[in-house]
């Protein structure tokens, strides 16, 4: 934990970067669960927008942590943002998140600080454990699509017994 609060804390503004030095664990981002430190850091600020079967949508502002060294919306952010979205459409409440087996993901433009995105996830299929969504970011002022990810998913569903 240490060495991954050096390690931020070199890419973090002065003020980011005293108030990383003074946490030692982090809020649960979903209610109930226990989030990765990654996780935290990786979505503080998503705000979902709208909940169908079938269909999540989110917006997300992109903050200075999450930016690469020439400015832009880091790979491994808009990553982390397909497979966590992509992740929550097919989750059940009660049951283990579901596990990830698949991701292919095409970076199409890019993003910077402070720009307002729009991510919507549609399920494309569900068999048995196994589920397909669809994960898009678009610029929310331009429409522009800077990632579409395809993401599937493993995990265990209700019983029948």
């Amino acid at each position: 934990m240490e060495k991954a609060k050096e390690i931020l804390q070199r890419k973090l503004s002065q003020q980011e970067s005293e108030a990383m030095s003074r946490l030692n664990s982090f809020p649960s981002i979903r209610p109930g669960d226990n989030s990765s430190f990654y996780e935290h850091f990786a979505l503080t600020g998503i705000k979902v927008e709208q909940v169908q079967p079938g269909f999540v949508s989110c917006s997300f502002i992109v903050p200075p942590r999450l930016i690469d060294s020439t400015g832009k919306l880091a790979n491994g952010a808009i990553a982390t943002l397909v497979d966590e979205v992509g992740g929550a459409l097919v989750h059940e409440e009660g049951l283990p998140m579901n596990v990830s087996v698949d991701m292919s993901i095409s970076f199409i433009s890019t993003a910077h600080v402070n720009d307002e995105l729009e991510i919507t996830s549609r399920l494309l299929g569900r068999k048995g454990g196994y589920s397909g969504t669809i994960v898009l970011l678009k610029n929310k002022a331009t429409g522009e699509l800077i990632a579409e990810g395809r993401h599937s998913l493993f995990g265990r569903h209700n019983s029948k017994m």
